[in-house]
């Protein structure tokens, strides 16, 4: 029974890893560019809720609301302000730019007094609900961050298949020129999708919150997420969340039955054995370049 308790709690905090993954994979299946800012974006959108909750008042539905809408926003603006001018220059430097935003994001909201350094509370509806089942023991936290994951990728998966922005979205990522050609406004919906991948970070910060509070370092998550999108495939919107998932459930495990630190280091060598053995990933696309 421990070990299923131990499965739950990993699925959960692998739903976070999951949504983050699904933020790094469709910004590098529309733009082939990895943002490694999507960790900064989820801190953000922690503190946007923050904000919407103490400060505004806000109930925990509006709470999301607001936070996805300034993560958004700030995505949005990034793609257009500071990486529409830079594309065309290699891969690396567009890299290079998103971890430069990642570190200025956090440096401007340390900054901000008593908020920034502090660690906070987001207060919840649920907080300390425990729902007992068959000699198990899950929180509401828990069980929130399942349900909430499902309905995303749900939503998701509603608008890549049945709306014309998402098929459109779907096209481009196939190939941009061909898109372009078609008519298809390539640049407005790689705006879109950047607002869109930061809104889903958005979502897993609120997400987190209960788990871990509120702090500037709480983005660094991001770098456990990355994982779970190089085990899903990285072209693969639902490899992001199996890969998520597993990065989740292994990390409970090791944690529990293995030394003190394999926690940590666990879902690396995971991603070191996935690697190895397939290199593409669980769902990836066998991509070939002509010579």
């Amino acid at each position: 029974m421990q070990f299923v308790q131990l499965v739950i709690s990993g699925l959960a905090q692998g739903c976070i890893y999951g949504l983050i993954a699904l933020g790094f994979v469709l910004i590098y299946k529309a733009t082939e560019t990895v943002n490694f800012a999507q960790g900064e974006l989820l801190m953000i959108g922690g503190f946007a809720g923050l904000f919407a909750a103490t400060t505004l008042g806000f109930p925990y539905w509006a709470v999301i609301l607001v936070a996805m809408g300034v993560t958004a926003t700030i995505g949005f603006l990034n793609e257009r302000i500071i990486l529409r001018p830079i594309l065309g220059q290699s891969a690396v430097a567009i890299v290079m730019v998103t971890i430069g935003f990642g570190y200025m994001a956090r440096g401007l909201v340390t900054m901000i007094p008593v908020i920034g350094t502090d660690t906070h509370t987001l207060p919840v509806p649920f907080r300390g609900e425990v729902f007992r089942f068959a000699g198990l023991v899950i929180s509401a936290e828990h069980i929130v961050i399942i349900a909430v994951t499902i309905l995303l990728c749900g939503a998701l998966a509603a608008l890549f298949r049945y709306t014309k922005i998402g098929i459109a979205m779907q096209a481009m990522s196939q190939n941009q020129l061909a898109a372009y050609y078609m008519g298809i406004p390539v640049k407005r919906l790689s705006s879109l999708i950047w607002a869109i991948s930061a809104a889903v970070a958005a979502i897993a910060g609120i997400l987190l919150a209960p788990l871990t509070f509120i702090h500037a370092n709480m983005g660094f998550i991001g770098i456990k997420a990355f994982p779970a999108a190089v085990i899903g495939g990285f072209t693969s919107l639902p490899g992001a969340i199996v890969g998520g998932l597993i990065i989740g459930v292994v990390e409970s495990l090791a944690g529990f039955y293995l030394m003190e630190g394999f926690k940590d280091a666990a879902p690396f060598m995971v991603v070191l054995a996935m690697l190895v053995l397939k290199p593409n990933g669980l769902f990836g696309e066998r991509l070939a370049k002509k010579v």
